[in-house]
């Protein structure tokens, strides 16, 4: 039996995909062929006409029946690219969003970039937020500080920390919890203000369907309540004894979360509040700037 070309097995398999209704059904047959043949696309289109042997149909079939299952295609290939980067993903964290870079790239341009700044990302999953930020403001030489509740997140960070080279420093907390109530024994976060906090927190509300990929995430990494915003009401007050004046504060929320989360920052008194759209058009990303400080004010009881 002839064997199939190159063009035959990327035609077949996603119509395959297409079938059983997965988004970007091209895409992911490029990728798993790429993946599997250890080429790039260009190699694909050069290639079209060649054969392709069957100890390569092998586990392209077995990735392309995961695929098919709903299973993200960042698992599957063990990596997703973030900002020009290659991060490690898998299971342990939330599969970053590309929305997400466009977060990072406003934080970016509006933050107050000095020497010595200390940033936080706060929930930080695989770590692509605050890696990211510690390798483009390295000519700042931040202190680039991680924090998520959840030990196998940090151990994703601390790859992709290591491979990519960047100066971070993570620890397992409850939100601000590793710095209000320390567990007996756990290093504890230095203490100082905050120029920049980043926090890509649970927002889906119980109960709300949500796509056969994104049931692959940590259940952890998505649910926040009833309405979706119960942790980032937390984070928002809890995060006020730990800001610098004027210390700028950006979350990504649910596309249809953003304006409630702003009224939630002008309510506990922080400045400036605007909710960013991303390259949709979704309000995602509300910003704003922690109040000034005063000498005898207790900033963390919501009343600021």
């Amino acid at each position: 039996m002839a064997m199939k070309t190159v063009q035959e097995v990327l035609s077949s398999g996603t119509a395959y995909l297409e079938a059983r209704g997965v988004e970007g059904a091209r895409h992911s047959m490029q990728s798993l062929m790429v993946h599997v043949l250890g080429c790039n696309k260009t190699w694909l289109y050069l290639h079209f006409d060649d054969p392709l042997p069957e100890e390569k149909l092998a586990p392209l079939r077995e990735l392309l029946r995961r695929r098919s299952l709903g299973e993200p295609l960042q698992h599957l290939l063990g990596s997703t690219e973030f900002y020009r980067r290659e991060f490690r993903t898998d299971a342990r964290a939330l599969i970053p969003r590309p929305e997400t870079e466009e977060l990072v790239e406003s934080a970016l341009q509006m933050a107050r970039k000095h020497p010595g700044m200390r940033v936080l990302d706060m929930g930080c999953g695989s770590g692509i937020i605050g890696i990211t930020l510690a390798l483009e403001l390295a000519t700042w030489q931040p202190e680039v500080i991680m924090a998520d509740i959840s030990e196998a997140a940090l151990s994703l960070t601390l790859e992709n920390a290591t491979s990519l080279g960047a100066r971070i420093r993570t620890y397992r907390s409850d939100l601000f919890s590793a710095w209000n109530t320390p567990e007996e024994g756990a290093v504890q976060p230095p203490a100082g203000l905050f120029d920049l906090v980043l926090a890509n927190l649970p927002y889906v509300p119980e109960g709300e369907a949500v796509s056969a990929e994104v049931q692959h995430d940590p259940a952890t990494a998505l649910y926040g309540g009833a309405d979706g915003l119960d942790i980032v009401r937390r984070f928002l007050k809890d995060a006020l004894p730990h800001l610098g004046s004027q210390a700028l504060v950006m979350l990504e929320v649910g596309h249809d979360q953003g304006y409630t989360v702003c009224r939630m920052m002008e309510e506990l008194g922080y400045t400036d509040c605007q909710v960013l759209t991303d390259m949709s058009g979704k309000a995602r990303f509300p910003t704003g700037y922690a109040p000034p400080r005063t000498e005898n004010a207790d900033p963390g009881n919501g009343d600021a």
